[in-house]
């Protein structure tokens, strides 16, 4: 029978009893053994957090006339991030339900400039390290903007500035660069890129959702931390995430610019409908106004002077896991750390073994495919709630790579592998697919205690493949109830 909505009203505690119920097999991540998803400052923090969000969840961000509270607490926050981040006085922004649909904009802004500038442009293209977070891609998808991919230095994992420079055509509109990278947590060559972008007149967006809150605050702490804002000549854009690092409620994010002229370009209005009047800053019209009051609450109770204690604690963690890590046998940094992640991989175990020990004692690490310059990695970002785990950690680290080292390959990876190169220039059918997927017992869509046969197999087939695998699962995955 059809899922229907229940035929009587249950009470409060009823309701919320199955809620909380239906956490039981949820990630854990209070016990600060999460190293991925969630970015906790501890418990104080959260519940001001949740009382301002709750008190504002009503509230209507569609239109800043009817709830001005709302546009007081957008452009406050916007301010401080400005100031953050070292715009000039010209600087705007706004506030965006996280970092993908800040890059959205900033791709949407660069696309209408260039529409206004180059009309000659009819396919207009950015150029995409490799290391660029996959949200510039799917930007690319729907705004109908080319990502144009460059290879990356593989030692240091940044962005190779001679390959943005031969990658250059007359339809490219915009160079992005990241601070840091999420993969591996490195600063691209930012100066030479917004100076190569500056000189072709091109816009330059600078992606610091992940580092761009906590690396004025590393720089502060001693780290050398190049310049890698809008101190920067010929950065134009920046996106900067308030749920990860100012520890504020998802979704909460700021794209910000160097000035109104190009921001313009991100707006949307509509005049030409028989209902309300629609002008649209940002993807969304209706919004709840619980993040942005969240967020504001969250950046005032914490403060920066407790950001700064927060970031010395996770800087130092940081600096010991990476040292730790590169003394268990059989593990390599995949690039030296500017900031509080790590990626690091392995020329001899399995990493995606590694990664379902690890589970298996405990912890919640995040395997990453290998891809281009990269290998395959497990991906860290340190939190302040990891920081008093990070002799165990790596305690059971050296136990479970030890353990990995005796578990062997998955023969259905190598099986697989043979079994795509044969079909080169083949369309692969979606039953091909299907068949790809039951071979790691992936039939039903509920996924095996240890993951580590799926992800040798997501490992060795081509990108394409792996892409078209992700929609045919997720497009099973999102059924409901029958």
């Amino acid at each position: 029978m059809a899922m229907r909505i229940p035929a009587r009203g249950a009470g409060q505690e009823s309701v919320l009893g199955a809620l909380e119920g239906f956490r039981a097999d949820d990630l854990k991540w209070r016990t600060g053994k999460a190293w991925a998803y969630v970015f906790d400052a501890g418990r104080e923090a959260e519940e001001v957090c949740k009382k301002a969000y709750a008190a504002y969840l009503s509230e209507n961000g569609l239109d800043p006339t009817a709830f001005p509270s709302l546009l007081r607490l957008e452009n406050e926050i916007v301010g401080m991030m400005a100031s953050h981040l070292n715009a000039g006085p010209e600087a705007v922004g706004n506030f965006t339900s996280g970092g993908t649909e800040s890059i959205m904009l900033a791709v949407k802004s660069a696309r209408d400039w260039a529409r206004e500038k180059h009309p000659e442009i009819r396919e207009p293209e950015m150029i995409l390290p490799h290391t660029s977070h996959a949200a510039f891609q799917k930007a690319g998808h729907y705004l109908g903007v080319r990502g144009v991919p460059v290879a990356v230095d593989s030692e240091t994992m940044r962005a190779d500035p001679g390959a943005v420079r031969a990658a250059i055509t007359p339809n490219t509109i915009l160079l992005v660069a990241s601070a840091t990278s999420y993969a591996h947590g490195v600063i691209d060559p930012i100066g030479e890129i917004a100076a190569l972008a500056a000189e072709r007149g091109l816009l330059c967006h600078v992606d610091g959702c992940i580092g761009g809150f906590v690396l004025p605050y590393f720089r502060r702490l001693g780290a050398p931390i190049p310049d890698f804002d809008f101190a920067v000549r010929g950065v134009t854009s920046m996106s900067i995430d308030l749920h990860k690092y100012a520890f504020a409620a998802k979704g909460a994010s700021v794209v910000l610019y160097r000035s109104k002229e190009l921001r313009r370009h991100q707006i949307y209005a509509c005049s030409t409908w028989t209902g309300y009047t629609i002008v649209n800053p940002t993807v969304q019209s209706t919004k709840s106004g619980g993040p942005l009051a969240g967020a504001w609450a969250v950046l005032h109770f914490i403060g920066d002077d407790g950001y700064l204690e927060l970031c010395r604690r996770m800087l130092e963690a940081t600096r010991e896991l990476a040292a730790g890590i590169e003394r268990i046998d059989g593990l390599r940094l995949a690039a030296q750390p500017d900031g509080n992640l790590l990626a690091f991989a392995s020329d001899t175990v399995s990493v995606f073994h590694i990664a379902d020990e690890m589970t298996e004692r405990g912890w919640h690490v995040q395997p990453q495919l290998a891809f281009a310059e990269s290998p395959a990695t497990i991906h860290l970002s340190v939190n302040p709630s990891n920081t008093a785990w990070v002799r165990e950690f790596l305690e059971d680290l050296r136990a479970s790579v030890a353990a990995a080292r005796l578990l062997p390959p998955s023969p259905l990876a190598a099986m697989a592998k043979t079994a795509v190169s044969s079909l080169a220039g083949v369309e692969i059918s979606e039953q091909m697919i299907e068949q790809l997927l039951a071979m790691v017992g992936l039939r039903d869509r509920a996924l095996p205690k240890r993951m580590a046969p799926i992800h040798e197999l997501m490992n060795v087939i081509p990108p394409e493949l792996r892409s078209k695998a992700l929609i045919h699962f997720a497009n099973g995955l999102f059924t409901p109830p029958r």
